[in-house]
């Protein structure tokens, strides 16, 4: 953070992890740390929450798909799934893209469900 500073960043991107979750308690506890690191600096900050990047030697999980359609549907569960749900590689490149491209005001929190909407955008002589 103090490097950040000093160097006079104007942006922090921060890759963090979807929260709250039933598993990996101490890492998301020193993830949310680090965004509480960000939110006192006062820098502006975006704050990408994926829970799982499906990509290149990480397709398994696609095999839990049918898992989260039923969690989805169910109102008691709908929250958590979509919350903890599953991201292409090429969704979370696309979010990191649009937040270079656009930093937010003072602060702004990226989600699965949003992650899960972004697309990257190519034109012709990319």
């Amino acid at each position: 953070m103090e490097a950040a500073l000093h160097a006079g960043v104007q942006h922090f991107i921060y890759l963090s992890v979807a929260h709250p979750a039933p598993i990996m308690a101490a890492y998301i506890a020193v993830r949310m740390e680090g965004e509480a690191m960000l939110r006192r600096s006062g820098l502006k900050v975006t704050i990408v929450r994926p829970w799982y990047v499906l990509g290149p030697g990480h397709y398994w999980p696609f095999l839990l798909a049918p898992a989260y359609g039923v969690l989805e549907r169910l109102r008691p569960t709908r929250d958590m799934a979509q919350r903890l749900g599953l991201v292409a590689l090429e969704e979370m490149t696309a979010t990191l893209v649009q937040a270079v491209e656009n930093p937010p005001g003072t602060e702004r929190i990226i989600g699965v469900p949003e992650i899960s909407r972004a697309r990257i955008q190519y034109n012709s002589t990319s």
